[in-house]
Order: C-alpha cells, then sequence, then structure tokens
C-alpha cells in the first residue's frame, strides 16, 4: 500500500485544509502589497488636483448713491443695460446747486473786498497818526503859553501884594490881578488836558493800525483766513453742483435699479448697482481635507454651466478666506453638546480669472462653476 493509502483520513483533510489557508492568506497579502503599490502610484503620479462643484461667480458691486439732498430729473439707464465708466447714470435738479454756487462766489468777492478795506483803514490809521502829532505839537505850543501866561499874572500879582502893605493899590486891583492868576492857571489846566486827549488820541490810533497790520500781515487778497473760508466753500458748493450728475464709476451692467425721476433723494441714498464684467472673481468651497496642497498662485480650470464644458476658464488662486462658511453663519453651529456628529466644512478659496475670457465669455454674479486646482502649479 502507498504512503496515501496508509495516511489516515482525518490527517488527510487537516494537510488540505492548511494548504488552502495557506494558499489563501498568500493570494490577500498579494492584494493587499497591489492596493499599496496602486495607492502609492496614484499619490505620487495622479494624485496632482482637486476639484469642487460648489462655486460660484461674485464681483466687487459698485453701489451708486446720491452725494446731495434734491430730486431725480432724469434716469438715463435702467436694468441689465451696459455702462461705460464715467457714462452719465442719472443727474439731480441742479437749481439747488447753482444758487448755492453764486451765494458762495458772493462771499468770495465780499472777503476779498473786505481786506481790501482793511488794507485802506491801515492807510487812514496812519494818517490819523500823523495829524496827531501835529496836534501834539499844536497842544504842547498851547501848554507852554499858558504856563508863560500864569508865571506872567503871578508875578504881577506877587508884586501887588507886596504893594498892598504901602497903600499904593486899591483892594479891588488887588482882586483883579488874583483873578487873572486863576484864569490863567485854568487855561493851563485846559492846555494840559488837550495835550493828554492828543496823545490819547494817538495812541488809540496806533493800537487801531497795530491790530488792522495783524489783520493783514503776511496775506493778501487771496491768502487771508476769510477769504481761505470764502474759497473751500465756493469749492464745496461746485463739488455739490458737479455730484448733481452721477456716473458710472466702472464699466458693468446696471442691477437692482431702485429709483425713478421726480423722486427726492438724500445723501447715502443707493440708487442702484453696477456689476463690473470684467472684475469678476469665483469662490470655489473647498472641503477641508483637499486644502493640505493647496496654494495661493496655483493654477485653476473652471466650467460654468451656463457655457457648458466647452469653454473653460484659466484662474488663479489668490487666497483663502478667514474662516469656514459654518464659523459666519449668521447662527453658528454650538457643537458643545452630547450628541456631536462630525461634519466635514468647506473652506472658501478666492480665484481670480483672466480678464480676456471674461471679455469673450462674460460671466454673472451668482453662476455656479466647476473648480480644479493643478496642485503641481507654482
Amino acid at each position: 500500500m502507498t504512503d496515501v493509502q496508509n495516511t489516515p483520513p482525518d490527517q488527510i483533510d487537516d494537510t488540505q485544509l492548511k494548504a488552502k489557508r495557506k494558499k489563501a492568506l498568500s493570494f490577500i497579502a498579494l492584494l493587499i502589497v497591489i492596493a499599496v503599490i496602486i495607492f502609492l502610484i496614484w499619490k505620487n503620479f495622479f494624485n496632482n488636483t482637486v476639484s469642487t462643484d460648489n462655486a460660484y461667480v461674485g464681483a466687487e458691486t459698485a453701489s451708486i448713491t446720491s452725494m446731495v439732498t434734491g430730486q431725480v430729473a432724469q434716469v438715463l439707464v435702467s436694468d441689465t443695460q451696459h455702462v461705460k465708466q464715467g457714462q452719465l447714470l442719472v443727474e439731480i435738479d441742479p437749481r439747488d446747486a447753482e444758487i448755492a454756487v453764486q451765494q458762495a462766489q458772493a462771499e468770495l468777492l465780499k472777503a476779498q473786498r473786505q481786506f481790501k478795506q482793511t488794507q485802506a483803514n491801515s492807510s487812514s490809521l496812519n494818517a490819523q497818526i500823523y495829524v496827531s502829532d501835529d496836534a501834539i505839537h499844536s497842544a504842547t505850543a498851547q501848554v507852554a503859553k499858558a504856563q508863560a501866561d500864569l508865571t506872567k499874572v503871578q508875578e504881577e500879582y506877587n508884586r501887588r501884594v507886596q504893594l498892598r502893605s504901602s497903600g499904593a493899590i486899591s483892594q479891588e486891583e488887588l482882586s483883579t490881578s488874583k483873578n487873572a492868576v486863576n484864569t490863567a492857571q485854568a487855561a493851563l489846566e485846559v492846555a494840559n488836558a488837550g495835550l493828554a486827549q492828543a496823545k490819547s488820541s494817538q495812541k488809540a490810533a496806533q493800537s487801531n493800525l497795530d491790530a488792522n497790520q495783524a489783520l493783514i500781515q503776511g496775506a493778501n487778497e487771496h491768502s487771508t483766513p476769510d477769504v481761505l473760508v470764502a474759497q473751500a466753500r465756493l469749492k464745496q458748493a461746485l463739488l455739490d453742483l458737479e455730484r448733481t450728475k452721477i456716473k458710472a464709476p466702472v464699466d458693468g451692467v446696471v442691477t437692482r435699479r431702485n429709483i425713478q425721476v421726480g423722486q427726492r433723494v438724500s445723501p447715502g441714498a443707493v440708487l442702484m448697482s453696477v456689476v463690473p464684467e470684467k472684475q469678476v472673481y469665483v469662490d470655489a468651497n473647498f472641503k477641508e481635507s483637499q486644502l493640505e496642497r493647496v496654494r495661493a498662485g496655483q493654477k485653476v480650470t473652471l466650467t460654468s454651466d451656463y457655457y457648458g464644458s466647452s469653454v473653460e476658464y484659466t484662474g488663479t488662486v489668490v487666497g483663502f478666506s478667514g474662516g469656514t462658511g459654518a464659523a459666519f453663519a449668521l447662527i453658528p453651529a454650538q457643537n458643545a453638546t452630547g450628541n456631536w456628529i462630525k461634519v466635514v466644512q468647506r473652506l472658501p478659496v478666492r480665484i481670480q480669472l483672466d480678464p480676456k475670457e471674461l471679455v469673450e465669455h462674460p460671466l454673472r454674479v451668482g453662476l455656479s462653476m466647476d473648480a480644479t486646482i493643478d496642485l503641481n502649479s507654482k
């Protein structure tokens, strides 16, 4: 009999089972090795992009507001209309602003004339000072004359007093001489008062001249403070007049026009918006697990449902948002609960589009996009 024939049946079954088990484990190990190799090849050679279809077109929309108060005279554009930078959009009734300009011009002329008048006052005050010099000289002469007269009559009175004891003069003559002394004394006091008044008038004229010179010193009719204030008011009035014509700040499409002819507007009122077609961007919301290798400056390929997959846009990653959409939501998620479930968050990535491609295929704000970032690009 052979060995197989001599081997018990139970031992034969265990041997075959071990052989099959070893063969299965070898096959599983081979599959694991192949999977690891495929994963490494995919990660190193084929995992060079990340994509998302959660991307939307955005733009820095220009809000058209009024800077002045007034009644709308003309509205020259409508929704969906293309406008160029500097194109007239709305005109506000300019009559109030024109009146304000005329008032400011009149105030400027008044301020310039007041400066000239102040200059003329300086000349007049100078003349008054010269005249007061003559008055002082005249008053000084009057004082000297009065002093001489007083000395003369005083000496005469003193002689009469000496002669009275001898009876050479009468009492009446002595009284007359005394009155003459009193009169001369009074005349001297009047002359001194006149001199003091002349000097006071000269000091007042000099003070007025100094004050007047302080107003015009180092200035002319174009640089004095009152003139500068009037010029500033005129510039403001001219600016308000210019602002009655509201123009487009950028090239774009008019949207959300909510102004009508005859409506009264106030400063800050939003009249319409202008969306710049050539300055749109894309905010692509990538999962946080996709952003490990994403860097600013990498190239992006985008397609839009608006044109289909046949039209591709070339973009560049310019930056990342400061937080996820959930963090900036009106009611942020509160995860401090016992039944918390982890949800993968998405972070907005800003992508700048090529302006030349936007000219050929314009996009509208809010359109959905598909974005694919080339991770190997710099």
